[in-house]
């Protein structure tokens, strides 16, 4: 397939599956008479329908057609490949199974296509025939991709008419509803922000707003945002502070009020009582320091206690 008819084929069906939804796997409807001239010009049917619709496919054939290819005036030989060609994939019923005969293309595919004569391919059916009765028919029916082989070459149908009509009216109802849609709001640039630049969507609601916003209520400021910087650390994920206990401070010493007559038991100044330590630190009162002592001066006293006692025990001596 060469690059310039193989990139239309590939915008055909992105326009099909934008108008009309189809999607891969693609609903591939092959009749008998496909099956049998792609096999006389030695062509691989599954994957020709592949690169031309550039998608996976889900080949399906009527009971109909089936029956067709049993039915063929030619040895048994050459029916063997095309009918398991055929079993191979998916049996779509048109429930004509009951017939002594089966009914022709038309009439089959023309079932299974449009069932309510609505002229919409509800289903997505991509149809691959060589029968030009079935590709007129198909044209009447909106939304039908048309595959046949043309000198061993797989063409794939530009849009039909009708087709094309409803493509269209779809664009422009898009156009009128956007159109009526009201635009969206432009997102404030950084530079913009720091300038103290108002957009000019915004500008217009402004000054057309003014006089009510003068009469209603005062405007509202409006929040400037600096610059971002480096954002700090998550708060959850940070270790809790300690808090300081506060150091208590002992208050003056309360004294019990005297009694009336009594001069009043207070100290001269009314600041806490410090006692001043050996070493020369102040300490409250009610923290005195101990006083050590040490070894040899509490020997020499016990010495001088034991004396004493002798002394007293024998006066005469």
């Amino acid at each position: 397939m060469r690059g310039k008819r193989s990139k239309q084929y590939r915008k055909l069906m992105q326009s099909y599956g934008m108008t009309f939804g189809f999607r891969e796997p693609y609903q591939v409807l092959i009749d008998a008479q496909m099956i049998q001239d792609t096999s006389r010009f030695k062509m691989d049917l599954l994957g020709g329908l592949e690169r031309v619709l550039h998608g996976k496919i889900k080949p399906m054939i009527t009971q109909c057609s089936i029956r067709h290819l049993y039915t063929l005036p030619v040895p048994q030989s050459e029916k063997d490949p095309l009918i398991l060609l055929a079993k191979s994939m998916e049996r779509r019923r048109c429930n004509h199974h009951d017939l002594d005969e089966p009914l022709s293309t038309l009439e089959c595919l023309s079932n299974v296509i449009d069932p309510k004569k609505s002229a919409t391919n509800r289903n997505r059916y991509v149809v691959a025939s060589q029968e030009e009765e079935v590709r007129r028919f198909c044209r009447g029916v909106r939304g039908v991709p048309l595959i046949y082989v043309k000198r061993s070459v797989m063409v794939l149908e530009p849009m039909a008419e009708r087709t094309v009509g409803v493509k269209e009216g779809m664009e422009r109802e898009k156009f009128r509803t956007g159109l009526r849609a009201k635009p969206g709001k432009r997102k404030r640039e950084p530079e913009d922000e720091q300038a103290g630049k108002v957009p000019e969507h915004e500008e217009d609601e402004l000054v057309d707003g003014e006089d009510k916003e003068n009469d209603e209520r005062p405007a509202k400021k409006r929040k400037t945002r600096g610059p971002k910087g480096p954002k700090g650390p998550n708060p959850l994920s940070m270790k809790k502070a300690k808090k300081e206990k506060p150091r208590p401070e002992k208050a003056d010493v309360e004294h019990p009020a005297s009694a009336p007559g009594e001069p009043e038991n207070r100290p001269d100044s009314e600041t806490t009582i410090i006692e001043r330590a050996t070493d020369g630190t102040e300490l409250p009162l009610g923290k005195r320091k101990r006083k050590r002592k040490h070894k040899a001066v509490q020997l020499d006293e016990l010495r001088h206690e034991i004396a004493e006692d002798n002394k007293l025990s024998h006066p005469s001596e």
